[in-house]
């Protein structure tokens, strides 16, 4: 119920900006625009047209035009930077977080960045290379450098000295990282802990020592599983050596997660997450072309099939007008199959030692269903055509293809992803060609053997 209103807040507001832009009414979009923050006007600014987009942009306060560009996906970001000038870039990301930076740093003309390292000092520019030296979609990649650390073998009483001379904390912090002067991590020290010890208490007295802490490396997706299993608020990034790096929040975890499910919707359409929906028609065309293709030789084999039992059909035209349930229902049963499957690998649930049995189970699925659904279509295709062969061979052909469909389901995400293929950009092309061709080839080939 809160998702919908917010969503219904989403829509209002960006149809209400839309009727400002067409009425011309500066004076009142200009305050409407100061109440959002970088993610709002980021949302409306994927979803206005071109010409809109632009025209919002340049009335965009200058000092979060910066953390703006960070929010949009790659895309419209390019074309934001593409009709600013290089001051204009400049100014913006050179007040933006590191973190921030990092996310589009290499986005931005080669002379901006020239200036903005150089304008950077030593620490600074460090900090910026440590993030870049990682994928953008692992734990490294995703940190912030934004970190309080506290040594080990100093007093409660100089922590809360040392906080309250600082005067702030980054945002999301629940805990400060210990570390020993080479500045290796040795622990954690929640901030409810340091409230409630003794302040004549050290450190090393209270900290935790078993704390949590992802490597540099580690994946994205695993970076989401890891703090959805453990409930977490930040956790500090390391390298191989223990070094600490940075932290991750549950912010960050959040962007990751939402990513990951676009990600996936895009992919099973053939499309990239990173897409424009309001990119030049030509552009949209030529990318959506490649999969068109594809599609359209997965149809050529599944009418090649239905060509090879042309006799068939010529002499029995109700195959013509049965054909097709067949196809359809293990379509459908071979997606529900192939969404589980990818959801579970997504999520870390399927592995070799689970798989032999997921398959057993989806094979089972698809024979009951099979059954329960060919003895339905069979007595409607009897009572249709008053045939009970035709009847009993679609009921056949129901029952093969739907067990053909969900272990295809299993099978085709299991091969695309060992052979390093994202099942979610390939697993829904290749499993229609199965079901349609397996379908076709069952039906029509007992229909041969049978009544021919």
């Amino acid at each position: 119920m809160q998702e919908q209103d917010a969503e219904d807040r989403n829509t209002s507001r960006l149809e209400d900006i839309n009727a400002v832009i067409t009425s011309g009414a500066l004076s009142v979009i200009k305050p409407m625009l100061v109440t959002l923050n970088p993610a709002e006007l980021s949302h409306i600014l994927e979803y206005l047209p071109r010409n809109k987009r632009y025209f919002i942009w340049q009335l965009i306060d200058p000092d979060i035009q910066g953390e703006t560009l960070a929010h949009v996906n790659e895309e419209v970001r390019t074309s934001l930077i593409d009709i600013m000038e290089n001051d204009e870039l400049l100014a913006a990301t050179v007040v933006m977080d590191m973190d921030d930076l990092a996310d589009v740093f290499d986005d931005l003309p080669e002379v901006v960045t020239r200036e903005l390292l150089t304008s950077m000092d030593i620490q600074d520019r460090q900090r910026l290379e440590s993030i870049l030296s990682y994928p953008e979609d692992s734990a490294g990649g995703i940190m912030n450098i934004d970190i309080v650390t506290v040594r080990a073998d100093v007093s409660i009483d100089v922590v809360l000295r040392y906080l309250r001379i600082r005067g702030s904390l980054p945002e999301l912090t629940d805990n400060l990282s210990v570390v020993d002067r080479h500045d290796n991590l040795i622990g954690t020290l929640s901030l409810t802990t340091l409230l409630t010890s003794d302040p004549q208490l050290f450190v090393k007295d209270v900290m935790s020592s078993s704390g949590h802490a992802l490597l540099a490396e580690t994946p994205a997706d695993e970076v989401a599983q890891y703090f959805e299993q453990h409930d977490l608020v930040s956790v500090p990034v390391v390298d191989e050596t223990n070094h600490l790096l940075g932290r991750i929040t549950i912010d960050d975890v959040v962007d990751v997660i939402r990513d990951e499910a676009d990600q996936d919707l895009m992919r099973m359409a053939g499309l990239d997450e990173e897409d424009d929906i309001f990119a030049p028609i030509i552009h949209s065309a030529s990318r959506r072309a490649i999969w068109l293709g594809i599609n359209l030789i997965t149809a050529l084999l599944a009418s090649w099939v239905i060509g090879l039992f042309e006799e068939t059909i010529d002499q029995v035209v109700a195959l013509a007008i049965l054909m097709p349930i067949v196809a359809s229902m293990g379509g459908i049963a071979g997606s529900q199959t192939l969404t589980i499957v990818i959801r579970s690998i997504a999520i870390g649930q399927l592995g070799h030692s689970n798989t032999r049995w997921l398959m057993l189970k989806e094979i089972s699925v698809g024979l009951l269903n099979g059954l329960l659904w060919a003895l339905v279509v069979a007595s409607i295709a009897y009572a249709w055509f008053g045939s009970e062969s035709i009847g009993a061979i679609i009921a056949a052909a129901m029952v093969i293809n739907l067990v053909i469909a969900t272990t295809a389901g299993v099978a085709i995400p299991l091969i695309l992803r060992q052979i390093g293929i994202d099942p979610a950009l390939a697993g829904t092309v290749l499993l229609t060609t199965v079901t349609d061709v397996i379908g076709f080839m069952a039906f029509l080939g007992l229909a041969t053997l049978w009544l021919i």
